[in-house]
């Protein structure tokens, strides 16, 4: 009958209540299948489990003790080791500190180009020290998106380390009073996904097709949090250590600075492809990439010239790109204003008043109050403009072939021909390539070079970075004959095998207006270039080390068994403890040869045998006294004799009973003993293999091949995991 709620029809699933209360039951009886486990892993873990945990930690123990003897630990493998370890001291510490104190010697040597001494000055000058750091470029999934783990995570922090060693003794030898990074901060910034705003790229789609591939797991892998933690990174590598370096500046300065604010083309984008919730984010943490710094009587303008290009670019001609270039163009317009500013902010300072401009304290009628003494925040009249330095993280323009002199790296200058003292121009071998592409243009436009120099005005020097590789030259008239040098990448990545950075000495004693003081030097700052380490040079030292720690290494391991040297390969654990069940040796039923019983062939091989003796013996009682029932060997023999005279129907002779014990149907599975090949039965008796082998100028017997074999496996394995653990270590401390 249906029941009342139904409509009078049962259901067409008759099985399907059933099958929920067999998934009911399942779930019913799942704490209990999980308690059944737990009490098995518990048995296990208080029986077996808990002897198995003891043999092992015994037998590591055991090998432990082995291994600290003196003879092992003053052995040639550990020696080899103690000269990796200060080899790699050297690779891995020492050389960034002396390649650093060799550029403090060679420019206090060098007149007119010290930034430590500054000895062609006058004896109370105190120039004020400044490091120009460019494209540190930090590694990240945009560099080597085809480079899989661990490599990938290897090379980051061979990368890192290389940088924080050279910043951190540039910190201690140098102290700078002042730190720019130049921009292309991180090598991918411009890709990782913003919290706000809209993250796509711009509607022309010039993405090349290597990228395109890596874009979306990029933007759904790698967002905020993602360039957050390379912020930290870049913190952990160059803010921790200015830090902890202290806050005081050189004697005369006003304190210590470090500035970072300056876009690259890897941090933000170039020209029309920059998207604008990335550029809000790099200046919310680094700061304004438009500034304008007073710094040791000199005025820094830095612009943003990624920013800028946009408007020149070709598809401003298609879309209003006003947006990202608007900026950097306002900057431009109002940049002699914020340059006069500055000055007299710094020239109050230095007269001893507060550096913002203050009206005076007094209460005046409004209809009778007078205006004409109002604080000018642009300085007195008559107030000096100070020598003035031009930071972009672009190149300024210059024709195609314009060389970098002879300080370039990767391209030095071509020979000139016979008779010719100037250099080659065009060289287009030690030229920067006038050349660009998806994010980013070798050099800026001639029309924006132009207008950053004649609005910005009284130019001195300009620098810039982004080549990676250094380049000096003089530019022409149109951009004010303004010397400009690109600066060398600090990082090793950057394909310029020695990296280095730029130090610069400013002195420029002035008067309450800003004008030189009478005895002022002309040239109002120095440069000098430092190198860091040649990576590629100290991994050149590194496998030649290996080659020779090879060879050293095969050449004992040969020696060993010739001279009678002390091994360093332990011999087998089962032979020196005596813990095997069966002999591991060849050379079955020998004995069959010359009718000698088992008993006496056994003791007289083992005699010869050394260490080889206790397996054997071992071996043997257990083997007699299961076939003839005696307790000891001599019984056993005894007892086997015994059968071989009843003999009868039980075999086809002596020769056939007498490698079993009692009759054929009672005796168990034929044991056959094999001995080594260290051992060869000769002459009625047990003999080394090297002894009887090396009669006659016969070949060198396996068994020395073998233990050749094993000595070199050994200590070449001892070296290498030590010296790769000690790597790891001054990895891991940075």
């Amino acid at each position: 009958m249906a029941s009342p709620h139904s409509n009078g029809f049962q259901s067409s699933y008759p099985y399907q209540p059933k099958r929920r209360r067999n998934e009911k039951s399942l779930l019913e009886d799942l704490p209990d299948k999980v308690e059944r486990a737990a009490r098995v892993l518990w048995s296990f873990a208080r029986g077996r489990g808990r002897r198995m945990a003891l043999a092992f930690a015994m037998d590591a123990l055991h090998q432990v003790r082995r291994n600290l003897t003196a003879r092992r630990i003053l052995s040639f493998p550990h020696l080899l080791v103690v000269l990796w370890v200060f080899v790699m001291l050297w690779g891995e510490r020492w050389v960034f500190h002396s390649t650093v104190e060799r550029s403090i010697r060679v420019a206090s040597t060098r007149a007119n180009q010290s930034l430590c001494l500054a000895r062609a000055q006058p004896k109370e000058a105190q120039p004020h020290h400044l490091v120009l750091l460019a494209d540190p470029q930090l590694i990240d999934p945009h560099s080597y998106p085809g480079r899989p783990w661990p490599f990938s995570s290897l090379t980051v922090t061979i990368t890192d380390n290389y940088m924080r060693r050279a910043y951190n003794q540039l910190q201690q030898q140098l102290h700078p009073d002042t730190i720019y990074f130049l921009g292309d901060l991180f090598d991918g910034g411009r890709e990782w996904k913003t919290a706000h705003g809209e993250f796509k790229d711009p509607e022309w789609g010039h993405r090349p097709s290597h990228e395109q591939k890596h874009a979306k797991s990029w933007k759904k892998k790698y967002g905020e949090d993602f360039w957050l933690r390379e912020y930290a990174r870049f913190g952990d590598i160059f803010f921790d250590p200015w830090s902890k370096s202290g806050a005081a500046a050189g004697k005369g300065q006003r304190g210590r600075r470090l500035i970072a604010s300056l876009p690259g083309n890897h941090d933000l984008g170039f020209g029309s492809e920059i998207q604008l919730p990335v550029r809000d984010r790099f200046e919310a943490y680094f700061g304004d990439g438009n500034r304008v710094d007073v710094i040791g009587n000199h005025t820094f303008v830095s612009v943003d010239t990624v920013s800028l290009s946009a408007d020149t670019s070709e598809d401003s001609q298609v879309t209003d790109l006003r947006k990202i270039y608007q900026p950097a163009q306002w900057f431009l317009n109002g940049v002699d204003w914020n340059k006069r500013k500055a000055v007299a902010r710094e020239l109050r300072f230095q007269k001893g008043e507060t550096e913002e401009a203050q009206f005076k304290h007094r209460i005046e009628d409004l209809a009778k109050a007078d205006f004409s003494d109002m604080p000018n925040l642009e300085g007195e009249k008559g107030q000096a403009d100070l020598p003035t330095i031009l930071l972009s993280h672009v190149p300024l323009y210059r024709p195609p072939g314009t060389p970098c002199g002879p300080m370039r790296e990767h391209w030095p200058p071509t020979k000139p021909p016979k008779g010719q003292k100037e250099p080659v121009n065009p060289d287009h071998r030690n030229a920067i390539i006038v050349s660009k592409g998806y994010q980013y243009q070798n050099v800026l436009s001639d029309e924006d070079s132009r207008k950053l120099v004649n609005k910005i005005g009284n130019v001195v020097h300009a620098f810039s970075g982004d080549d990676h590789d250094y380049c000096e030259l003089v530019h022409d008239q149109t951009q004010g004959n303004v010397k400009e040098i690109t600066v060398k990448s600090m990082s090793m990545a950057m394909g310029v095998p020695t990296p280095g950075f730029l130090m610069v000495s400013m002195y420029n004693p002035i008067d309450g207006k800003g004008n030189p003081l009478p005895g002022a030097p002309k040239q109002t700052l120095q440069t000098h270039l430092c190198l860091l380490p040649n990576q590629l040079s100290t991994y050149s030292k590194y496998a030649g080390l290996i080659f020779v720690s090879l060879v050293l290494v095969g050449l004992r391991a040969f020696l060993v068994p010739i001279l009678g040297l002390q091994p360093f390969a332990l011999e087998p654990q089962s032979a020196t403890r005596g813990g095997s069940l069966l002999p591991l040796f060849s050379k079955a039923k020998a004995e069959d040869s010359d009718g000698r019983d088992h008993h006496s062939s056994g003791a007289s091989g083992f005699s010869a045998g050394g260490h080889h003796q206790n397996a054997y013996a071992s071996t043997q009682s257990r083997a007699f006294s299961k076939g003839g029932g005696g307790g000891n060997g001599y019984l056993g023999a005894k007892n086997h004799h015994h059968h071989q005279h009843k003999g009868g129907k039980h075999g086809a002779g002596k020769s056939e009973n007498r490698w079993g014990w009692g009759a054929a149907e009672d005796r168990g599975p034929k044991i056959e003993i094999r001995y080594d090949d260290d051992y060869i039965y000769d002459g009625g008796r047990w003999k080394a293999a090297s002894r009887v082998r090396g009669r006659g100028g016969r070949n060198v017997p396996s068994s020395t091949i073998r233990a050749v074999g094993r000595e070199f496996w050994t200590s070449a394995w001892r070296v290498a995991w030590m010296v790769v653990v000690f790597w790891g270590y001054l990895a891991y401390k940075g």
